[in-house]
């Protein structure tokens, strides 16, 4: 463990858990790193992905923006590519952005497609569902008006999707944001969490909780918190 790791851990109180408010004002003291680094949330859910039926899935736009710039590709055309390129998005095309992939360049972030297009992005699904690049209707990147969401991507959206041990991470703002905005996002981002809840899920549904930058140790977050957020 470095000397640096151990002065931040000397901050924080590792019994305790931390309230939503405590900890978005605690991980501002914790900043070491020369960059911004990114606020982290880690959660552990009390779901069984292999079951359909449980898999916890969806997106987020945050009140005040993750503080990240988003390259965003979208796969459309016509007036559909039109309002994409209007809306901002970086990348707009059809089969020669599927040739682009198929090379290796990757100089996007986040892949939008209108529907009628999800024909070719199938083309490269093994391409991009490794990286987790694959436009899904439930993050809204499939979608007819490609104009929102190249604006909800932009603007701060954030796309969950629980790992195969019920673990969801998402990076949720930067340490240069004041923390009552730290709070405001990690509180929109747990609500959502929690509208995901499988019918099927029995018991405590958010089993752990943590808050964390890029280079810090993590704090415990209060579980009983999060469970009341709705």
């Amino acid at each position: 463990m470095s000397k640096r790791y151990k002065q931040l851990i000397e901050k924080i109180d590792t019994t305790k858990s931390y309230t939503v408010a405590e900890a978005s004002e605690t991980i501002k003291d914790l900043k070491s790193a020369k960059f911004d680094e990114t606020v982290e949330v880690a959660l552990n859910l009390n779901v069984d992905p292999r079951h359909a039926d449980q898999m916890v899935r969806g997106a987020i736009v945050l009140p005040h923006g993750t503080g990240k710039t988003v390259r965003v590709a979208v796969f459309a055309k016509g007036a559909k590519a039109d309002e994409a390129k209007a809306a901002g998005a970086d990348i707009v095309g059809t089969d020669d952005l599927v040739a682009q992939i198929k090379e290796g360049v990757f100089n996007f972030d986040v892949v939008v497609a209108a529907p009628d297009c999800m024909g070719l992005v199938g083309q490269i699904g093994r391409i991009l569902g490794p990286k987790g690049l694959m436009p899904n209707p439930k993050t809204g990147t499939v979608t007819p008006d490609v104009a929102t969401a190249v604006k909800n991507v932009k603007g701060g959206q954030v796309a969950f999707r629980v790992d195969k041990k019920g673990n969801i991470h998402a990076g949720i703002g930067k340490v240069s944001f004041d923390a009552q905005k730290i709070a405001e996002n990690l509180h929109s981002f747990v609500k959502a969490i929690n509208k995901q809840k499988p019918a099927s899920a029995k018991g405590r549904y958010i089993k752990n909780g943590a808050l964390s930058l890029t280079m810090s140790p993590a704090l415990k977050l209060d579980i009983t918190e999060l469970a009341d957020l709705k």
